[in-house]
Formats: structure tokens, C-alpha cells, sequence
């Protein structure tokens, strides 16, 4: 990593330290009535429904669970002391009926975080409805080790230890019994640990504070993660970004001390690929609002992640040849800082977009669809299939949708259906707002091609409208992760801090990417 010029960092620090926990921690699938006998661990999870017997499940009397106030709902947690099994914990999963994959997920998470201190730990299902063997084991193993995930990299010491065991127990009335259902397993913690490990990823970037984390040092990580994980990457400095026309990168970053980069990585399948899906991620490392600057309120110090989007892409990329995905994967990071200085773009100044496009600056805090137009223009260049950028965009979309959903527009209703069911399965959910083409005049501009600010209202629609006269005919579509990019608490499978938001549903869409039709046809 290079050095920033205002910060000490000791030789060591890493932005991604998730790697290594991930590295350290062993994956078992046992049949319950079998454990193996080697296996000690620290505490033991039983998922329980609410149609299970409980005092048979828990091995107590159903009075004393009725005072303790355990009904199994979904994500409740009872801890029992045992001394002879040591550390035992109810969770609760609800209705049998109603269980999915998204109960497991949280299930698991609620698991872990129960017993915080615990470094080896099983979680026993005796039931999982109707999801099947291989799902259900992803399911509970994203949410065990994202549940246990937390940004200690700066602490002196962490506060919770990482996981080194976890041990999956299918009881007999899960019927995951026998070879067959317990390969499938097996299968399914191999895919839950690659995806959780794409989150992991991109929550240890966005959390990483700027100072720490330059657009050059994400060039440098992006690198070490292509070496490890089989993708390509092409670094673009600001040289090569001044050849290749790339003005809207270029006028954002034009106040900073540290150097912009644009960071191309490419995923290519073993075999013939089933299609070729582009992806463009707003990589603001630090968005200060530049000369419109921010007021100094709480989301100004979440700023570190406006790179939520980049860092989404960069974690989905580490996925993708772990899992043998079909396609063909290109995606352009649009990376820099946006400050105020003397040299600072300005309102009024018109930028000049590759392919021939201008742009009037009307305010420099709406930088995010600046620095990602070109990449658009050189996705359609690249020929893909379809295009799905991925921004920290608006402030309009969280107070649209809140936190627990993500904006969805689009051009292509095909790519916006199979972006919401991608969602729907790793619950990471979204919401299709709509691309008025009426309220593109207000991106009008009397000295340019258009401006980058619309009116007072439907600012996430506005801001989709700029994104798509970049995109010419080729299907699109764009997601706003404002709301979603952070928690200010544990959630389910999210963790306090960045959530990651995007790696898995982005890698549940590429990975086998088939487009229903190619452009111009």
C-alpha cells in the first residue's frame, strides 16, 4: 500500500483483514446422532420451531421455558448452561412452514451473536421446511460468519474472537440424513463461506477509514485480491485517464491531493461464456460534498463509505472463480476522493464525458454520477450483454425506501426482474422505482448537453435519469444503496457499521448470467 501523506499507517495494516479469519476457520457437516467425537466446540445452537416439542428439543420442562419467556420466535435466543455440554442456545425459527432461507440465515446470526465469546460452535437443525440440504447449509453458514463479523482491524485488541469451528448437525427429522443430503451439505457451506467472504470483503473496505484507504491503495488490493481469487486487473492512473478521455473522474477528483484511479477487472469462465454482464461501481473514497460541501452532521463521518458500491463489485469479483461462474464479468471501480481546495471543480465548470457527451456541474456533491458516466460509456464500448452499476447515490433513495430496501431503476424490465429475484434469495432486497422520461428535462442545461442535478423531488429518479444517457440501447440497471449501505446496529445477517450490501446479490446475478436477448437485437 502506498502511504497516505496526513496519516501514520504501521507497516502491516491491511484494509481486508476478513481474509485471514476466513482462512482460519473449518467447515464440518455431521449427521446429529453421530457428532463426530472429535468435535468439541464451545457452544452448541438448536434451532427450534415453534411446532417442535420444546421441552423434548431443549430438554426442559415446558413451565420452566414459559418463565424464562422462550416462544422460539424467529431470531429469539435462550442460553443454557450444561455442565456436562457446556454452553447450550435455543433459537428460535418459527412456524415450520415459514421457514426459508433468509430465517436460517438470520437464525444462525442471532446464534453466534449469542454466544460472542465462543470461537467453536455447532448449530443443530432439526427442521428447515422446505428448503433443501444444500441451501439450507449456505444459508446457516453466511449467517454464522457474517453474523460474527466485526472491523477490528484498528483495535488494539479484537473483541470478539473469530470463528475456527463451526460444525452443522442435521438431525434425523431434518431429513438431510445419509450421504446423498449430507454432500449437498457439504456442498452448500463451500458456497456459503465463498459468499459470505465477498460481503466480508467489501464491509472491511467501506469500513476502512479514508485516510487508510486511497483510490491507489483499492487499486492495490483489487491487485492482491485478483492474484488470489483467478480475475484480471488493469490499473488506470491519471495519466491514462487523461488519454482515454475519462473527464467526469477526472473533474472530481480535481481538488485532491491523492491521485484518482479507474480499476478494470475482468472475470473469465473456464469454458464458452453463457453471457457477458458489465459492472460499473461509484468508488468515492471520501465524499466530502466538495466546494457544495456537507454539513458536519453523523452521515458526513459516514462518508468513508461512498465507496460502498466499488466495494460491493470488488468482493463479488473474488466470488466468482471460486464458484465457476459461466459468464463473462467486466467491471470498471470509478475511484477518488472528493474534495474542496483551490484547484476544485466548480460550480458552473462543464465536463467532458468520453464519447463526446458535456456535463455542467450544478452541484459537486452530486460527484457519484460524475465519476461513473464514462464507465458506462466504456461498458457499451465493450460490447456487454447488459449493465448494472451499483452507487451510494442519493439521499432521495433512503428516504424513499429506508434501510432495509435498495432502489432498483432500469431500462430493461427482464434485468430489473432478475435483479429483484436475486435479491429476494440472498436478502439483499430492492424496490423498482420508476424512470419517468418526463422529468428528464430537468437535467436540461443552457451551456451543455445536460447538468447533473435535477429539481427538489424524485432526486433518485433524476439522478437514473443522468446515468441512463450514458447507456445507449443497452439494457441497464441501476442500483441506489444509500439506505442500505450501513447499520447502525446488528440486524440479522448485517453487522453494525458496512453491510456489505450488494456483493452477494451482484454475485447471484453474474455468476451465471444468461442474457434473455443481446442489444439491437
Amino acid at each position: 500500500m502506498t502511504r497516505s501523506p496526513y496519516k501514520l499507517i504501521p507497516d502491516g495494516f491491511t484494509p481486508i483483514p476478513s481474509l485471514a479469519a476466513f482462512d482460519a476457520v473449518s467447515i464440518f457437516v455431521t449427521d446429529a446422532s453421530t457428532p463426530s467425537p472429535a468435535a468439541k466446540v464451545d457452544a452448541v445452537g438448536v434451532l427450534v420451531s415453534a411446532d417442535d416439542d420444546l421441552s423434548a428439543a431443549l430438554g426442559l420442562d415446558e413451565s420452566v421455558l414459559k418463565q424464562l419467556g422462550f416462544e422460539a420466535k424467529p431470531g429469539t435466543t435462550l442460553a443454557l448452561p450444561r455442565a456436562s455440554a457446556g454452553l447450550s442456545v435455543a433459537v428460535g425459527v418459527g412456524a415450520a412452514a415459514d421457514i426459508d432461507t433468509k430465517v436460517l440465515r438470520s437464525a444462525a446470526a442471532a446464534f453466534v451473536r449469542a454466544v460472542p465469546k465462543a470461537a467453536r460452535v455447532a448449530l443443530t437443525l432439526s427442521t428447515a421446511g422446505s428448503v433443501g440440504p444444500r441451501a439450507a447449509a449456505a444459508a446457516l453458514v453466511e449467517g454464522a460468519l457474517l453474523g460474527r463479523y466485526r472491523y477490528d482491524a484498528l483495535k488494539g485488541e479484537p473483541r470478539e474472537p473469530a470463528l475456527t469451528r463451526l460444525e452443522l448437525r442435521f438431525g434425523e427429522a431434518s431429513g438431510f440424513t445419509g450421504d446423498g443430503p449430507l454432500e449437498q451439505a457439504t456442498a452448500g457451506t463451500t458456497e456459503g463461506l465463498v459468499t459470505a467472504r465477498a460481503a466480508a470483503v467489501a464491509r472491511d473496505l467501506a469500513n476502512t477509514p479514508p485516510g487508510h484507504l486511497t483510490a491507489s491503495d483499492f487499486a492495490d488490493v483489487a491487485v492482491a485480491l485478483g492474484e488470489r481469487f483467478g480475475f484480471d486487473v488493469e490499473v488506470f492512473d491519471k495519466a491514462a485517464l487523461i488519454d482515454l478521455g475519462i473527464g467526469g473522474l477526472l473533474g472530481v477528483n480535481a481538488a485532491s491531493a491523492e491521485e484518482p484511479r479507474m480499476i478494470k477487472l475482468e472475470y473469465t469462465p473456464a469454458g464458452e461464456a453463457s453471457g457477458h454482464l458489465g459492472l460499473v461501481g461509484k468508488g468515492i473514497m471520501y465524499d466530502s460534498g466538495g466546494i457544495s460541501l456537507k454539513p458536519s452532521d453523523p452521515m458526513h463521518l459516514l462518508m468513508k463509505m461512498d465507496m460502498g458500491g466499488a466495494a460491493a463489485i470488488l468482493g463479488t469479483f473474488t466470488a466468482l472463480s471460486s464458484s465457476g461462474g459461466t459468464a463473462e464479468v467486466t467491471a470498471w471501480l470509478m475511484c477518488t476522493d472528493n474534495m474542496p481546495s483551490g484547484s476544485a471543480y466548480k460550480l458552473g465548470d462543464v465536463l467532458h464525458v468520453r464519447g463526446g457527451k458535456t456535463v455542467e456541474v450544478k452541484n459537486t456533491d452530486a460527484e457519484g454520477r460524475l465519476a461513473m458516466m464514462d464507465a458506462l460509456v466504456l461498458a457499451t464500448e465493450a460490447g456487454v450483454d447488459a449493465i448494472i452499476d451499483i452507487a451510494t447515490l442519493t439521499g432521495a433513495a433512503l428516504m424513499a425506501l429506508g434501510p432495509a430496501l435498495a432502489a432498483v431503476i432500469g431500462n430493461d424490465a427482464a434485468l430489473v426482474d432478475l435483479i429483484e429475484a436475486a435479491g429476494s434469495e440472498v436478502d439483499e432486497r430492492v424496490w423498482e422505482l420508476p424512470l419517468e422520461r418526463s422529468y428528464r428535462k430537468q437535467l436540461d442545461s443552457d451551456v451543455a448537453d445536460l447538468s447533473n442535478l435535477g429539481g427538489p423531488y424524485a432526486g433518485a429518479t433524476t439522478a437514473a435519469l443522468f446515468l441512463a444517457e450514458f447507456v445507449g440501447e443497452t439494457p441497464w440497471a441501476h442500483l441506489d444503496i444509500a439506505g442500505t449501505m450501513q447499520s447502525d446496529a446488528d440486524d440479522a445477517w448485517k453487522s453494525k457499521g458496512a453491510t456489505g450490501w450488494g456483493a452477494r446479490l451482484l454475485f447471484e446475478v453474474a455468476r451465471d448470467y444468461v442474457p434473455p436477448y443481446r442489444p439491437g437485437e
